[in-house]
């Protein structure tokens, strides 16, 4: 057995490629192979969000704080709230993230597959972002 300790592992910001605005990831674990599993605490300030992406074997979002938004490909965009959780199939384009008021955490949830957990694409635009 292994305890993280709240506050043990450092904050880094979320790479501009993959996000836009004010986004802060604080890893939770990362399990020893041969389990591929990975958590982070994800905070993204008003108007932050993700690019669009795609998990070769889904995610799982917990929303702990504030008040997000969700989109898969071609469906209108979902509010998501504390207590929500959204499982992302594997390989469905979508993209998540604050509404443009309020900020919004959630933990992530994913599994490496070849060691990769995303494969990220092109930045939401501010026209998809609010849903026009």
């Amino acid at each position: 057995m292994e305890i993280k300790r709240s506050g043990s592992q450092p904050s880094g910001k979320g790479p501009p490629e993959y996000f836009t605005g004010a986004v802060r990831v604080d890893p939770l674990f990362k399990a020893p192979e041969p389990a591929r599993g990975t958590g982070a605490s994800v905070t993204f300030e008003p108007g932050a969000r993700t690019a669009w992406h795609t998990h070769p074997l889904g995610q799982i979002l917990i929303v702990t704080a504030g008040c997000g938004c969700a989109q898969r490909w071609g469906d209108p965009i979902e509010e998501i709230r504390p207590g929500d959780v959204v499982w992302i199939p594997a390989g469905e384009k979508h993209w998540h993230g604050a509404t443009p008021t309020t900020a919004m955490t959630h933990i992530a949830i994913v599994e490496q597959l070849d060691g990769k957990s995303a494969d990220w694409m092109e930045k939401v635009t501010e026209e998809e972002y609010r849903g026009a």
